[in-house]
């Protein structure tokens, strides 16, 4: 019996058994930037590229939805130098997007309390919103932006209190920022951490969790395809025999 695969055989997947929806937390841009001796807003720049080039892997391979891990409630407390960099990206990246989502057929949906993002950002927000309404079944990419996993649990809790209904797991998945979206079947960590981070507490109760020591910025289609081909040899049970 081998106990070893081939890298090519590691990478094989099997197209008719993808998950439908992946998470992914996106670590690792500042530890990148710093093994090459450059600022940490150089790795989340690289990382940004790196998401671009995974929606559109995912959207190639046949995966419907992507949900990445993009700026969370906790990275406020970051240096506000670090903070203005990734706001400032995300506004480069939407500005570009809106240009290219009905092109490319790509739906955008964010994830979170956007009510204390700048102006602007809410706005380019708003526009990927309209666009995405009006666009038939295709890919989506999900962006978690000023998200915490409790603190959207929190806000649905809420929301259920003011409504006084009765509440079961579907009405209350209704009630967070993911309704409509299926749950992730697979949750990849790149940078070498073991933990969910507040992410998709909900969500991810079921997902088959995946993690790679590759950072973020190095991230690539093989290592996408490794995350998918080891997903494939899992017996998923949710909690049967």
């Amino acid at each position: 019996m081998r106990l070893f695969r081939s890298k090519q055989e590691a990478e094989e997947i099997d197209v008719s058994n993808l998950p439908r929806h992946i998470a992914i937390i996106m670590d690792g841009n500042g530890r990148w930037a710093k093994k090459r001796g450059l600022p940490r807003t150089a790795g989340h720049a690289a990382g940004a590229e790196t998401f671009r080039r995974i929606a559109t892997a995912c959207k190639d391979l046949g995966v419907e939805y992507l949900t990445v891990y993009a700026f969370s409630t906790e990275n406020w407390k970051r240096p506000k130098e670090e903070v203005d960099a990734i706001m400032g990206l995300l506004e480069k990246y939407l500005g570009e997007a809106i240009e290219k989502m009905e092109r490319d057929g790509i739906r955008l949906r964010f994830f979170g309390d956007t009510s204390v993002l700048s102006e602007r950002l809410r706005g380019l927000i708003h526009e990927t919103d309209d666009i995405t309404a009006h666009l038939g079944k295709t890919f989506q990419a999900n962006v978690c932006l000023n998200y915490g996993g409790r603190d959207e649990i929190v806000r649905a809790v809420r929301k259920a209190v003011e409504a006084g209904n009765a509440v079961d797991e579907d009405s209350f998945s209704a009630l967070l920022d993911s309704a409509g979206v299926p749950d992730p079947e697979l949750l990849i960590r790149p940078g070498g951490e073991q933990r969910l981070s507040n992410y998709l507490l909900w969500q991810c109760a079921y997902s088959e969790l995946y993690f790679t020591e590759t950072l973020w910025p190095d991230f690539d289609e093989h290592t996408l395809k490794k995350a998918i081909a080891a997903y494939q040899q899992r017996s998923r049970r949710f909690g049967g025999l």
